[in-house]
């Protein structure tokens, strides 16, 4: 796979699944886009991804969803590849707790509304290229959660599945591809962050083939989907959770 002069943004790069796909991209050629809100992180990505552009944004403001785009297409003139990876919970909080409207607004804008808001705004310079997109989902799209908290999290996922779909609908008359990821437990931070245990061995327990995925493997399959490739493959999504939907 090459991705030669390929102009790729990978939201959520400064670490786990966004790092490992912005090494793994820059090593196949491409001019990637690194983005994320801690520059240390995002700095030490960089030093691996040469022809990169690091980028400090939360894109959930909107202005600054906005300047990712400008700056982008300002240094390189083109877009081809939109990797939706930025993720989390920020907030959590149950049905009956009075803090639940705040944690599902938090949760709802960082995983859904910025995905939408950058794919918009993306999509002009996508269609230029006939490039394609990836959205990173979870598999708790899909399946429930193992306790209370975590539904604002779980919903918004189950919405970026289905705007995945309807993203790939609208866009395919376009020479655009869309595709989603719906990763299980993987070796990042993501787990520290949303205050969950990081004991990746306890983890092996939930899964049918007891393991755990590292960030490689997910970024191995977006490589895959914005590759020639997989240039028959738009609206699906791809499940790469070690038989943890099944066990569930």
């Amino acid at each position: 796979m090459s991705f030669t002069d390929k102009v790729v943004i990978i939201t959520g790069a400064s670490s786990g699944i966004g790092a490992s796909a912005a090494k793994m991209f820059s090593k196949e050629g491409a001019r990637v886009v690194i983005v994320g809100r801690n520059e240390e992180m995002l700095s030490a990505t960089a030093t691996h991804c040469p022809s990169s552009l690091v980028i400090r944004a939360d894109i959930t403001v909107d202005t600054e969803a906005q300047r990712v785009i400008d700056e982008t297409v300002k240094n390189f003139g083109q877009i081809d590849i939109l990797v939706n990876n930025a993720g989390g919970i920020p907030l959590r909080s149950e049905l009956t707790e009075d803090t639940l409207m705040q944690a599902f607004d938090s949760v709802m804008n960082l995983n859904l509304r910025a995905v939408v808001h950058l794919t918009t705004l993306a999509a002009p310079h996508l269609i230029k290229t006939k490039g394609n997109i990836v959205n990173i989902s979870s598999v708790a799209g899909s399946t429930p959660p193992f306790g209370p908290g975590v539904m604002s999290y779980c919903v918004a996922k189950a919405g970026l599945n289905h705007f995945g779909v309807c993203a790939a609908v609208e866009l395919a008359s376009y020479g655009v591809r869309v595709n989603t990821i719906s990763p299980g437990p993987v070796k990042t931070n993501f787990q520290k962050n949303a205050n969950y245990s990081s004991d990746y061995e306890k983890m092996t327990e939930v899964t049918l083939i007891k393991r755990v995925s590292e960030p490689e493997e997910i970024a191995d399959m977006i490589l895959y989907l914005t590759s020639d490739r997989a240039e028959g493959v738009t609206g699906s999504n791809w499940i790469c959770d070690n038989g943890f939907s099944i066990k569930r």
